[in-house]
């Protein structure tokens, strides 16, 4: 009953890092304009996504505008891309299989492959945990780069965005689910059911039975035989 739980709670904390890599990935909030510097403008505020960019202005007016080339984009902007994309198919897998293989289903139920299954889900969950884990402390290293370059124009440089928070917290929830989901099954899978035997087969002491006699085994006695030699039974 214990793995059960666990194996439910590894399976909620990794649906809810789904849903954090999806929303993450969709968000425009990977960049957002940094207020430093001698000329500080609040009017506007600029950020940038994966998918488009967008602008907000004091006014209310939020504007954005999607990224129509591909192939004019940053190297580094279509792996991040790419990689969001993959970790989301890879939790989207692997919900399918941890429901196949999580006790509390009814699915390939009292099959032995059943543990082995749930593990496997919990694998593909760590694994896509890490690969949303790359392009968010990518790019979380690029911006913090950027931003101390003395270099670089204070109207160029930009400050962590919300979505790449929220992408750090999905991947630690999805690979935490997935852990949770790996060491259930394993322990659920080490342990041997006690089986009783039962009431009907119980093993009792063989009974001691003496050995057959036969009329042809007795001792001659004393008292049976005559002084000639010959035995009295021989004339009964």
């Amino acid at each position: 009953m214990a793995s059960s739980a666990v194996q439910l709670l590894g399976f909620s904390l990794s649906l809810l890092g789904l849903i954090g890599t999806l929303i993450a990935t969709i968000l425009p909030h990977w960049w957002r304009t940094a207020h430093v510097g001698t000329n500080i403008i609040t009017a506007v505020a600029y950020m940038k996504g994966l998918w488009m960019e967008c602008v907000w202005h004091s006014t209310g007016i939020y504007q954005c505008q999607v990224h129509h080339s591909q192939l004019a984009l940053p190297r580094d902007l279509q792996v991040a891309r790419a990689m969001m994309v993959i970790s989301c198919v890879l939790s989207a897998l692997a919900c399918v299989i941890a429901v196949i293989g999580m006790k509390c289903t009814q699915c390939a139920k009292g099959t032995s492959a059943k543990a082995s299954i749930a593990v496997f889900g919990g694998i593909v969950f760590i694994l896509a945990g890490l690969v949303c884990l790359v392009p968010v402390s990518w790019t979380t290293n690029d911006v913090v780069t950027d931003f101390y370059n003395p270099m670089l124009p204070s109207g160029m440089k930009y400050e962590i965005g919300q979505a790449l928070y929220l992408g750090f917290v999905s991947a630690s929830l999805t690979i935490l689910g997935g852990a949770l989901l790996c060491t259930s099954s394993q322990c659920r899978g080490n342990e041997t059911p006690y089986q009783t035997q039962p009431s009907s087969v119980r093993r009792t002491a063989p009974s001691y039975r003496p050995p057959t006699v036969y009329k042809g085994n007795h001792a001659s006695s004393l008292t049976s035989a005559s002084h000639s030699g010959y035995r009295l039974n021989d004339y009964v």
